[in-house]
């Protein structure tokens, strides 16, 4: 088998209904099997994936493991060759899996490989390829310095900005969100450490695969969605949560001086204070128009009931979509893409091509009876039934 794609859910049903949806197409040609694992969720996620995905194995999980714990669980019943951590909150293209098991192949002594991320806005994810967060490297993201110096190496090494977005190489840390790698080296590292709950284990795992010699690579060859506000809450729990992570990580990899622990400690409090506040819900604003993309007139009839707006709806020519910005130049639009006639991979596409302050997005996915999107990667998303 070529590829175990390892999908860890707690409590997002509708992005992972969309997530398995997008995966499902994506793996069409390979000899490829999804796993996932569930934490325990308290919503109707294993309904969902047994009702609607029978044949998809389902690992159910008593108990909240954790993120590390809860992929090692996955990882130890695939086959396949590689193995691709991957969050419930993503979306991936047709092409994804096979563009980047490509480019795997070719590379010698390879680590990790993770692509280009966008938020559920298509706005680049900047922790789609990171730097080791060393102190100073750590110290320039806790003050912002690599906004104000973009371009000077002794200030952008956290983002790794001396590599475009749209620039393949090499890099040292990868997210936690898309990771590909073999099952082999997974398995030769010990898959995550299980001493870290979650937020430092992609972290970690990077830096080992370093440690072993290996190359971690970034391939913008393909774009994956992710929500990235489903994975979590920004609250009390998660301010904690991320300081254990990250004194976790710097006590496992960089024991130092009085100094240097004092300084570790001190930034990893503002810099978990800040994630908070950046992660507090902004108040959302009511769209003003909707244009919905698809080829079927009964589904703008039931978003019409549903939504109790003005829908706007049009229709694909020759299978591709056909949109121009000056439509509603000047006021909050919505579009809603519907994958039943839509490819994830033009609907991601769009996404990117489309991404400015007017717009927002939701996503109809096959075979289902509701759209899902997000208008920020630090708040929740919105999921309407139809």
């Amino acid at each position: 088998m070529q590829l175990s794609v390892i999908i860890l859910n707690y409590n997002v049903r509708y992005f992972l209904e969309l997530c398995v949806a997008s995966v499902q197409k994506a793996i069409q040609n390979l000899e490829a099997e999804i796993i996932v694992v569930d934490n325990n969720s308290s919503d109707d996620s294993c309904a969902m994936m047994q009702s609607y995905f029978p044949n998809i194995k389902l690992i159910q999980n008593k108990d909240n493991v954790g993120f590390p714990k809860g992929n090692n669980i996955g990882v130890a019943q695939a086959k396949g060759e590689y193995i691709c951590i991957l969050n419930p909150d993503t979306v991936v293209a047709e092409d994804t899996f096979e563009k980047v098991l490509a480019f795997a192949q070719k590379r010698n002594n390879l680590g990790i490989v993770g692509c280009k991320l966008i938020d559920g806005t298509g706005a680049f994810l900047p922790e789609s390829k990171r730097s080791i967060p060393t102190p100073w490297v750590a110290f320039t993201k806790i003050f912002s310095l690599y906004k104000w110096f973009p371009n000077i190496t002794l200030f952008n090494k956290y983002y790794a900005q001396s590599l475009n977005e749209n620039e393949t190489g090499e890099v040292e840390i990868l997210v936690g969100a898309f990771m590909i790698m073999k099952r082999e080296l997974y398995n030769d590292m010990g898959g995550f450490d299980e001493n870290c709950f979650m937020y430092s284990d992609d972290i970690d795992l990077s830096y080992r695969a370093l440690q072993k010699g290996k190359s971690n690579y970034y391939f913008p060859g393909t774009t994956v969605i992710h929500y990235k506000g489903e994975s979590t809450v920004k609250d009390g729990t998660y301010m904690r949560r991320f300081q254990e992570a990250m004194t976790f990580f710097y006590k496992k990899h960089f024991r130092g001086s009085f100094f240097f622990s004092f300084f570790m400690k001190t930034g990893i409090v503002l810099f978990s204070f800040i994630k908070r506040m950046q992660g507090k819900p902004v108040p959302k604003q009511t769209p003003e128009n909707y244009i919905l993309i698809s080829d079927s007139e009964p589904l703008k009839e039931k978003l019409l009931l549903r939504l109790q707006k003005k829908i706007s709806r049009i229709p694909l020519e020759n299978g591709k979509i056909v949109f121009s910005q000056s439509i509603s130049k000047g006021s909050l639009t919505e579009i809603i893409l519907d994958a039943n006639v839509i490819s994830y991979k033009e609907i991601i596409a769009f996404l990117e091509q489309n991404n400015n302050n007017s717009f927002t997005f939701k996503v109809l996915p096959t075979a289902s009876d509701f759209i899902v999107g997000s208008n920020s990667s630090n708040d929740r998303g919105e999921v309407i039934n139809l």
